[in-house]
């Protein structure tokens, strides 16, 4: 019998792209977000998806979407903006309201007890306010319900088979009555480059567009193609003439894509960062590519929208191979029902 899970903040679905590669089964996901629900629904149509604010979904309705199955792992991302200034005026990450979201992750996994959480996250978490943050964190997990043995690393994507240089951190929990222990995926010999997985994508110009599913090149101004015609294969700024180089702004932004490396950090908006070849910006479909998303996986609406979902998500080759971690886990855990038992009693 399959593994069954929940994806809280699924976003497009990158999450449940590689839980549901390693035949893990959905019970429900939830996503705030009617345009980004719109990719999900289209790439994921058997899974039982709630639009709505998690914080509409109270502990009885949480309960009523469980039904009868048994619930083997809660998995996410919470959206936790809370890191610039938490704890400067006396908050912690907790009660920065900020963070509420983070709350209502630990707040389903209270309510659902699975037998183990996966929550992933910036890579900022694990070193803010000096480790305070992420010790305040694993508490939360530690006391939620039974309580869960959690474990914590920050992962790059680099070494599992992505092209792209992405740091995050991956909480794991086990549930404290499960004699088991949570093994991160092993890090991979080959690295990629972005060369290696765009490449043999049709050439596009400015504002062409292709018959692959958004493989479509942003339209740039003639001052923008002049200025990153100047920029050479992991150039950045620097190579535009003086009279024309931007002033301010983002470092991280006019520069080339190296095709000798892997990707820098997809983010939300991915416009001023040019293709190492051709004059424009990556299409959705190269930062999907990126991502490690299929070419079947179809992104639904604006172009800045479908930037922000890829952006977001996480790379479904990772998920596929945590999620193999989490079978593992699962096939190795013993109930204690004695522990079990004097943790119900204490909880009620």
């Amino acid at each position: 019998m399959a593994y069954k899970y929940i994806d809280l903040f699924c976003g497009a679905g990158g999450l449940s792209l590689g839980f549901d590669g390693a035949h893990f089964e959905n019970v429900f996901s939830v996503e705030f977000n009617p345009d980004f629900a719109k990719t999900y629904t289209r790439n994921f149509p058997k899974h039982n998806l709630i639009i709505d604010d998690i914080r509409n979904i109270d502990n009885n309705k949480i309960k009523e979407l469980v039904g009868d199955n048994e619930v083997d792992v809660i998995i996410g991302g919470p959206p936790c903006q809370g890191f610039s200034i938490a704890g400067n005026i006396g908050r912690t990450f907790i009660d920065d309201e900020r963070n509420r979201l983070f709350k209502e992750f630990v707040r389903f996994v209270t309510c659902v007890q699975p037998k183990m959480f996966v929550m992933e996250n910036v890579a900022a978490m694990a070193t803010h306010l000096k480790g305070k943050t992420i010790k305040t964190i694993v508490e939360a997990f530690k006391n939620a319900g039974y309580g869960y043995k959690v474990k914590y690393e920050v992962l790059n994507s680099a070494n599992y088979g992505i092209a792209q240089e992405r740091r995050r951190i991956v909480i794991v929990g086990i549930r404290s009555d499960i004699d088991s222990e949570f093994s991160y995926p092993e890090k991979k010999e080959e690295i990629f480059t972005i060369k290696d997985v765009i490449d043999d994508l049709p050439k596009l110009e400015s504002g062409q567009k292709s018959e692959i599913p958004n493989h479509v090149a942003m339209k740039h101004s003639v001052q923008m193609l002049e200025k990153m015609s100047y920029v050479k294969d992991g150039g950045d700024r620097m190579d535009i003439p003086e009279k024309l180089r931007p002033k301010s702004g983002d470092i991280r932004k006019y520069i080339r894509y190296d095709s000798r490396k892997p990707s820098v950090c997809v983010t939300g908006d991915m416009r001023k960062i040019f293709h190492y070849e051709q004059n424009r910006a990556l299409t959705a479909r190269e930062l999907a590519r990126i991502q490690s998303f299929p070419d079947d996986f179809i992104f639904e609406g604006t172009s800045i929208q479908v930037q922000q979902q890829i952006g977001n998500a996480v790379p479904p080759k990772l998920a596929y191979q945590i999620a193999l971690q989490v079978e593992e886990a699962l096939d190795n855990g013993n109930v204690s029902e004695g522990k079990l038992y004097r943790k119900q009693r204490e909880v009620s």
